[in-house]
């Protein structure tokens, strides 16, 4: 089946990837940054209607209140006038004597109590107090000179005084109206009322309303806050200061400011502040935003601020925020499903025709394939066949291999064997020929001890091929043995070699219980201090040093001679097997391997090192034999 190829054309497929790739690629961060803009629209808008909402109600929340502390400021204001109707007031301040100053004393006390003021009290003109309400008291303003109080320099001159500070007898606060009493058009004196406005304060809490009064100064005075109290709600300069603390209108307070997080300024007398939470009022640490209110009193130079929590409006506009922008995500994503619907059907009609030109391609193509399937399958047969013929050959090569590897080990046991029996049986020699000359002179007790030598080197023997066998079984039975008997029995075997030399032996090594066995142990030692004899046999006055010391568990034995030493070469092939530099008939290369493998067979080591002064020191580090398993040997 032929196909004419000018009928099909496919779309090249970086033309069909590129308008997907873009579309993947920056649609997604477009309606992100959509929603985001759309959820911040939908939240400004939403708070600045709540916002315009709240200014409305607060401003008639701000007019009720506002009035309420004019109503409790005034209704004291008639109070220190009445004074001038009092004849006992104007008889005392024209003669101050203790008759008329009690009189005086009893009258305002029933006056304050009537009246329910903090204090009433009548100084003369230099400031003094002739006469006070609380003149029980202990704290009593009577006798106190308080001509450096504002209100009293303004009710002195005429002037109605008003003012609030702190009290600089008892620190307590409250609001002073003065009033100076005339007699003739002259003033002979003036009538103080204290007024607490505490109560004011305690309305608010109790209605939970967020509010504070500020006087001339700044400072605030009245607060529904207590950590507001006191403080200025503008930057007050160091004259301003300075001038406060010499009134001691505030007493000792600092005046600090209180400085918002945030201000921005939304019309005359409205902002948008954002204070520290307050830890009793608030569950976290978050600051809280407020819309200010300000208005002026009536007859006072205050100015009353009210506080609207502005966390409810903003919560709500945050959620409507975050509904625009889900609503507008929403939209966006059925919008895109529709379109993306639209293109697969499209897509799918256009890969329907593709299937059918693609299907009478694929035909054409199966048809040509097909032969070249069948001609690589009999070269995969051929392959196959020649690689199973190497895997025979392979595995039969094997086979020799261990067959060889069999032999081999069978021939280095044999050597071992021949190497470990020569010591012995060159001892049995020297001994049976003692023996046989000691019976020809009769010193048959010196025979006697030879043939009891020669029975003892027997029974090493047999011990040494049992150590053989056993060492090539690699058990984990390793028994225990005794180092001193062990440098004892090696000085025997090796008596005939160690009697025609001068050689002083040095012993400094403790008695120590280790764990091996007592044979491979003795194998090990005429191993080494045999090699020691062989390295000295040129040396005039021959020395070896059997020195010991006891460390983590382990006991090292140093086995020293001050021999011709190793030469460098001949280190690097120390420990392999069947490496002698002595000739055939004297060793067979296999002393160090053996001893290294039964000390490395208990858990121990045999290392080399080459001192400094001269000769070779073999260190062999064997476990010591725990006290719960060490057996009298």
């Amino acid at each position: 089946m032929k196909c004419d190829p000018t009928l099909y054309r496919a779309t090249p497929p970086s033309l069909a990837v590129k308008p997907r790739l873009i579309r993947h690629l920056f649609l997604p961060p477009l309606i992100i940054v959509l929603m985001t803009a759309l959820g911040y629209a939908g939240f400004w808008i939403s708070e600045h209607n709540g916002i315009r909402t709240l200014s409305e109600n607060g401003a008639r929340q701000l007019e009720l209140h506002a009035r309420a502390v004019e109503s409790e400021i005034s209704k004291y204001t008639y109070l220190p006038s009445l004074l001038e109707l009092e004849s006992s007031v104007s008889t005392l301040l024209a003669d101050p004597s203790p008759e008329h100053r009690q009189a005086v004393n009893q009258y305002l006390e029933g006056l304050n109590r009537r009246s329910r003021s903090r204090a009433i009290y009548v100084m003369d003109t230099t400031g003094r107090v002739l006469a006070t309400s609380n003149w029980r008291d202990v704290d009593s303003y009577l006798g106190e000179d308080l001509s450096f109080r504002a209100y009293y320099q303004n009710a002195v001159r005429g002037y109605p005084g008003r003012f609030y500070g702190i009290g600089s007898t008892n620190g307590e606060p409250g609001y002073y109206l003065a009033h100076g009493l005339e007699e003739q058009g002259k003033i002979i004196g003036v009538a103080v009322v204290k007024v607490r406005l505490e109560a004011l304060e305690e309305r608010w809490q109790r209605a939970r309303l967020e509010a504070f009064v500020s006087d001339e100064n700044g400072i605030i005075i009245l607060s529904s806050d207590p950590s507001r109290r006191l403080k200025s709600v503008r930057p007050l300069s160091d004259d301003t200061k300075e001038r406060l603390a010499r009134s001691l209108q505030y007493y000792w307070f600092p005046l600090n400011e209180l400085e918002p997080l945030a201000r921005e300024r939304l019309a005359e007398g409205m902002e948008k502040l954002s204070f520290p939470a307050n830890a009793e009022l608030a569950s976290d640490d978050k600051p809280i935003s407020y819309l200010s209110q300000t208005r002026p009193l009536s007859d006072t130079p205050w100015n009353f601020t009210l506080l609207t929590p502005l966390q409810d409006l903003r919560r709500e506009a945050i959620n409507q925020g975050i509904l625009v922008a889900v609503a507008f995500g929403l939209v966006a994503f059925l919008l895109i499903a529709w379109n993306e619907r639209r293109k697969a059907i499209a897509t799918r009609l256009a890969a329907r025709e593709a299937l059918q030109e693609a299907n009478s391609q694929l035909e054409r193509k199966i048809t040509e394939r097909t032969a070249d399937l069948r001609a690589s399958n009999e070269r995969l047969k051929a392959q196959i066949r020649e690689r199973r013929q190497a895997e025979e050959t392979l595995r039969r090569a094997q086979d020799e291999l261990v067959q060889a590897g069999k032999l081999a080990a069978i021939g280095q046991m044999s050597t071992s064997i021949a190497h470990e029996l020569n010591q012995p049986l060159a001892a049995l020699r020297t001994l049976s020929g003692n023996t046989v000359r000691f019976l020809e002179r009769g010193a048959l007790d010196t025979a006697s001890a030879n043939l009891k030598t020669i029975n003892e080197l027997i029974d090493r023997m047999g011990r040494i091929t049992a150590s053989l066998r056993s060492f090539a079984r690699r058990g984990d039975d390793q028994g225990q043995a005794s180092l001193g008997k062990a440098v004892d029995a090696a000085l025997q075997v090796l008596g005939a070699r160690i009697e025609p030399l001068p050689l002083q032996l040095h012993r400094d090594f403790s008695e120590q219980t280790l764990q091996i066995d007592q044979t491979r142990l003795e194998q090990i030692l005429v191993n080494l201090m045999g090699n020691a004899l062989d390295a000295m046999q040129a040396q005039p006055a021959p020395q070896l040093w059997l020195e010991g010391e006891a460390s983590d568990g382990k006991y090292r034995l140093r086995v020293r001679d001050n021999g011709h030493g190793i030469d460098p070469e001949t280190r690097k092939h120390l420990f392999e097997p069947f490496f002698t530099t002595k000739p055939g008939e004297q060793g067979l290369g296999l002393g160090l391997t053996l001893s290294a493998s039964l000390a490395a067979a208990t858990g121990g080591s045999l290392v080399v090192e080459h001192p400094a002064s001269g000769g070779t020191a073999f260190v062999l580090s064997l476990p010591l034999a725990s006290p719960t398993q060490a057996e009298p040997i």
